[in-house]
């Protein structure tokens, strides 16, 4: 099947977990399957705040024509026997598996049923990048912030499913494997297609936007991840935001309530909790004509969301001081990468705090 054919619908199954998943799938059939529906199954998490964006998300996926099955797949232990069950005819009839994390458990169970002879991946922000590169040379599966930790007993019982899922996103003559992405891919496996995502459809959906005055701030959920020491990076923020006269902190859906409450008492920023992407949050408007962010996904992709506005992305370095003792030790360079790697955006230098 051709990537750009008219019929996507009950061909073309596509999984999603995460709000960004979902915009990225839209974003791809935008480009690749334009005025085609696609069977669109959301793997709901337990987060509240994820879940709402989802539904929201869903909404204009439904908008835009597709069909969106929403999976209760962790709500109790029986939930992944019951959604795995329910989705064994359709995973079976797909000609295309499109996904948005190769990392995730459950779609790497799902790819062991299914028959797809093509399978797409679409971007899930910095870890797509880790994705490639892993796949091009031949390693297991696993985030970066984990990467140089010992496997657990859960990981040592999942590995058999693990490596057959890197085997079927592996090409061969009888499968297709196809990345689409906003992120800087420089070295991708022999047989992977790689497509850009420019943020077609989110610019044409959606803006321009107004611009205020004054800077907005993007938060990062690296506390959350054990990767950044909480303390320095509310210092961190505190800082950015007096220098820049920042006056508004889109929250990551990840970021817990302690360390945002925290954040809005030392620093005198809004706090404000985004019910969609922060990408269409952005182009919808109003938005800051500075937006300052620490290395993430948005780096690279609010640059293309907000394309032909005026609106300047600032990115802060992560000082190594501020990784905690838990923090993977490949952390400080590939949140380095994130950075260098960035196109369009303006690039600060890590802020000085006093111990």
């Amino acid at each position: 099947m051709s990537p750009r054919a008219g019929n996507a619908g009950p061909h073309t199954l596509a999984f999603v977990e995460s709000p960004v998943q979902l915009l990225n799938v839209l974003e791809w059939a935008h480009l690749h399957a334009p005025g085609a529906g696609l069977a669109l199954v959301v793997l709901s998490p337990v987060d509240p705040m994820t879940r709402g964006q989802l539904r929201r998300m869903a909404e204009l996926a439904r908008r835009e024509g597709h069909e969106v099955r929403w999976e209760e797949a962790r709500g109790g232990a029986a939930a992944p026997f019951h959604t795995v069950g329910g989705l064994m005819g359709p995973l079976r009839r797909a000609e295309r598996i499109v996904m948005g994390d190769p990392f995730s458990r459950y779609v790497q169970l799902l790819l062991t049923i299914t028959r797809a002879r093509e399978l797409v991946v679409v971007d899930d922000g910095t870890a797509t990048m880790e994705f490639v590169t892993q796949l091009a040379r031949g390693e297991r599966l696993v985030r970066w912030h984990r990467k140089g930790s010992r496997p657990g007993p859960r990981d040592l019982l999942f590995a058999p499913v693990s490596s057959a899922a890197r085997r079927r996103l592996t090409p061969s003559r009888g499968r297709r494997v196809a990345v689409f992405s906003a992120m800087p891919i420089e070295q991708a496996p022999d047989g992977v297609t790689v497509t850009a995502n420019a943020f077609a459809w989110t610019r044409a959906r959606f803006g321009p936007p107004r611009l205020t005055k004054g800077a907005d701030m993007v938060g990062t959920s690296l506390v959350e991840t054990g990767v950044v020491d909480g303390d320095r990076y509310v210092a961190a923020v505190r800082e950015l935001a007096k220098r820049h006269g920042a006056t508004r902190y889109f929250a990551h859906r990840r970021e817990s309530a302690e360390k945002l409450h925290r954040l809005a008492v030392e620093t005198g920023l809004q706090i404000v909790r985004p019910d969609l992407p922060l990408e269409l949050i952005a182009r919808r408007g109003p938005i800051g004509r500075t937006v300052l962010s620490f290395p993430s996904t948005v780096v690279h992709t609010l640059p293309l969301a907000l394309s032909g506005t005026e609106v300047k992305v600032a990115v802060c370095d992560i000082d190594p001081a501020w990784l905690t003792q838990h923090a993977s030790p490949r952390a400080q360079g590939f949140l380095s990468g994130v950075t260098g790697s960035a196109r369009d955006v303006h690039r600060l230098a890590a802020v000085a705090i006093a111990r």
